[in-house]
């Protein structure tokens, strides 16, 4: 066992202590760092011990698709950051919000879900509607239009805040008690924040769920997802889900994961920093309509998110002008083709920074009435601020702006 940290104790541990500490159960090398268990499987001491294992009659590890000590060290830690009972790693966001689908919803239910959301999770949504599971999506910021979309066959409310790409933020405490008293489950995609800058369950949510592809690796590095809730949540309902279907996370991504979650605090107050600051710079510039980050005193819900946020986080909106959506389109295309220091991809929760054209890229795939509807014109344009310095990336953006 490790002998120089005990979460359990009585010591108010903070969240940078608990970010290199938490989850770590040393073997009989007594290592420092965080061992690597790449094995599919785990041998028992006997046929009766075996038996036991399966019948969940004794602790222990039998399948790493099921359990694995590196993937364990990974949502120990993570449930600790988010003040979570209990957590699950999985292969990615997706399979992440796959996999509390499938363990809240049955054919024949409903779910309420926000428009400003990742575009694949929408499609993940359309794909369910294949089985029954019909979802209806309401503007972030409303409470009354969330309340209003519920019927008696509603299982979950699903959201992003702040929401992919428009950076607006949901108000979790209303929407916690619009759940409560209906007596369904609030989940929060907490990606854009981490646990570092917002943590949902305080709030009121019932679930949350990451990429932890993004922020919580910080390095573009691995693939990967969580789900964390209460125990009882996530060994009744969440494990057999995991069990079953197999949505694995690996022990190698696992272990980058929870090397990735030491330097969380330090990285996302830094991307929050440098955020803001090319927020501000492109507030100033000629052509640029309006630029959306939730510590801009200029967002909509800047109150809101001063509230329940520690920082703004790293990803940004802004949207040109032009005389009609195509022009729109190559104003924003030339921006980006301008770009030399900033990466062009759709990825984002890396120490570099990246741009896209959502309406052409996350969110290509949905339809243009619902795209229109979310707010997602050919103008706008999403930076997930890296860890450069702030001045070189206004200076890059400058190449393809108006002059």
């Amino acid at each position: 066992m490790n002998q120089d940290f005990d979460q359990d104790d009585q010591a108010p541990y903070h969240l940078d202590t608990l970010a290199v500490r938490a989850g770590i159960d040393r073997t009989n090398f007594g290592e420092h760092s965080e061992p690597i268990f790449l094995t599919s499987s785990f041998v028992h001491d006997s046929a009766a011990h075996a038996a036991a294992k399966f019948a969940g009659q004794a602790d222990g590890f039998i399948y790493s698709r099921f359990g694995n000590p590196t993937v364990r060290t990974f949502e120990e830690r993570l449930a600790a950051l988010e003040g979570a009972e209990d957590a699950r790693a999985t292969a990615s966001g997706m399979s992440a919000i796959m996999s509390v689908l499938i363990s809240l919803t049955k054919a024949g239910d409903h779910v309420v879900c926000s428009q400003g959301v990742f575009g694949t999770t929408i499609q993940l949504f359309t794909l369910f509607g294949r089985y029954g599971v019909e979802t209806s999506y309401v503007p972030l910021a409303d409470p009354a239009a969330w309340e209003a979309a519920i019927r008696p066959n509603t299982r979950m409310l699903f959201l992003e805040t702040p929401s992919n790409p428009l950076t607006e933020v949901g108000d979790l405490k209303a929407l916690a008690a619009i759940a409560k008293r209906h007596g369904i489950m609030l989940v929060v995609d907490n990606c854009f924040c981490t646990p570092a800058l917002q943590r949902p369950l305080a709030l009121g949510a019932d679930i949350v769920v990451h990429s932890a592809t993004k922020y919580l690796d910080g390095q573009g590095r691995v693939i990967g997802g969580a789900v964390l809730g209460s125990a009882k949540y996530v060994q009744e309902m969440l494990q057999p889900v995991v069990r079953y279907c197999g949505p694995t996370m690996s022990a190698f991504n696992a272990w980058v994961l929870s090397k990735g979650l030491e330097t969380l605090s330090v990285r996302m107050q830094r991307h929050s920093e440098n955020a803001l600051r090319v927020a501000r710079w492109l507030e100033a510039q000629p052509g640029v309509v309006r630029v959306l980050y939730p510590a801009l005193e200029s967002h909509p819900q800047y109150a809101l998110a001063r509230a329940q946020q520690r920082g703004g986080g790293a990803v940004l909106a802004f949207e040109l002008d032009g005389a009609d959506d195509a022009q729109r389109k190559e104003n924003a295309w030339r921006v980006i083709d301008g770009c030399k220091l900033l990466s062009i991809t759709a990825n984002l929760g890396d120490v570099k920074s990246t741009i896209t054209h959502p309406a052409s890229t996350t969110h290509g795939r949905m339809p243009i009435e619902v795209r229109r509807e979310a707010g997602i014109g050919e103008g706008l344009l999403r930076v997930a601020v890296g860890l450069e310095d702030p001045d070189d990336i206004c200076t890059d953006l400058a190449r393809g702006l108006p002059r």
